[in-house]
């Protein structure tokens, strides 16, 4: 018997609907998965039928939890360059949702993590639900936020951004729309309705129909902490602040300093620079020459390797601290390379 495909596309009325379709590794993305959406892209575009694109996952525990690490780390003990054809094509699928004619409805229920929020938040229409957790947990495997995060987390309100993009934190419905990452709570009990709703009407008034308030959030309460610390310069700083700080602020601390030291140090800069970038093109592009540095790294394979392959949540950073992570370490991932990809709009 023939496997399903790991994309389904279908239409109905005026929604054509891209599901991706690998339930039981939470909707991982690989690189198939990531031109076949792109060629669905491709044919309603051209459909006039087609007014709305709708973007969900298989199952009910993840839209996507991001890219398929497991894959990438293998490619890499091996020697294989896919990883780097896998980013480049991600990467312009990013881009192209954020710039895509047609309205995209985004449907970020349950897990929506990395390469997840990619295909989802630079959509026009990003809903969460009461059972969504966002995040950018990039620093906890040893690489950075990628997939326009950057430029994503460089424009939330205050520090937001930075705080998310050091903790790795998870951020429910509220905080998800709070952060800029989404933009509509709608019941889960409610998706069935919208779904058909966006078969028939146009997406800003089959989304309208069904909003509601989510659960509530931390993020607006925990502001001024967040602001007061993380407008430090450096990762150093920011920690000596929120130790300052006491309560949630400490276990914020506590938690960044259970990171990759090099990629906190990278992860704070990348943000900082994306925050003065002409726009999400540049920022990828960026992103893009770091994810691919980070293959060469001690920590990237460690990281995976103690999260996602061994699972024992025991990862031997190298360098083990943030002092012993000089600043020229930092200057391969941001130095222009002749393999760079240009992502200037059409």
């Amino acid at each position: 018997m023939a496997s399903e495909p790991a994309v389904v596309e279908s239409v109905d009325g005026r929604a054509g609907r891209i599901t991706l379709n690998r339930p039981k590794t939470l909707n991982a993305l690989t690189h198939e998965m990531v031109c076949r959406f792109d060629a669905a892209l491709d044919r309603f575009a051209g459909d006039d039928a087609i007014a709305t694109v709708v973007v969900d996952g298989a199952g009910d525990r993840a839209l996507c939890a991001g890219g398929d690490m497991r894959a990438v780390y293998e490619a890499v003990l091996a020697g294989d360059p896919a990883p780097r054809a896998f980013w480049a094509d991600e990467y312009r699928l990013n881009a192209r949702i954020a710039r895509y004619p047609k309205p995209i409805v985004a449907i970020m229920d349950g897990i929506v993590m990395g390469g997840g929020v990619g295909i989802s938040a630079h959509a026009s229409h990003r809903v969460v639900t009461e059972r969504s957790a966002v995040a950018m947990p990039e620093v906890g495997i040893g690489f950075a936020p990628d997939v326009g995060g950057t430029w994503l987390l460089s424009h939330a309100p205050g520090e937001l951004g930075t705080h998310l993009a050091l903790t790795a934190g998870s951020l429910g419905p509220a905080d998800a729309i709070e952060a800029g990452l989404a933009d509509f709570h709608v019941a889960r009990g409610d998706l069935g309705t919208l779904l058909a709703a966006l078969g028939r009407t146009d997406a800003d008034r089959a989304v309208a129909a069904v909003t509601s308030d989510p659960p509530t959030g931390r993020l607006a309460t925990w502001r001024p902490w967040i602001d007061r610390s993380y407008q430090a310069d450096t990762v150093e700083e920011i920690v000596d602040r929120l130790r300052h700080q006491g309560g949630h602020a400490t276990a914020a601390a506590d938690d960044i300093l259970t990171k990759s030291p090099t990629s906190l140090k990278v992860a704070l800069r990348a943000v900082r620079q994306a925050r003065d970038l002409p726009s999400l093109e540049r920022a990828l592009e960026v992103e893009y020459r770091i994810s691919t540095t980070f293959l060469d790294t001690h920590d990237f394979v460690e990281g995976v390797r103690a999260q996602l392959i061994d699972k024992d949540r025991r990862p031997r950073w190298n360098p083990a601290s943030l002092s012993a992570v000089s600043d020229a370490a930092l200057e391969p991932f941001f130095a222009t390379r002749a393999d760079d990809i240009d992502l200037a709009s059409p």
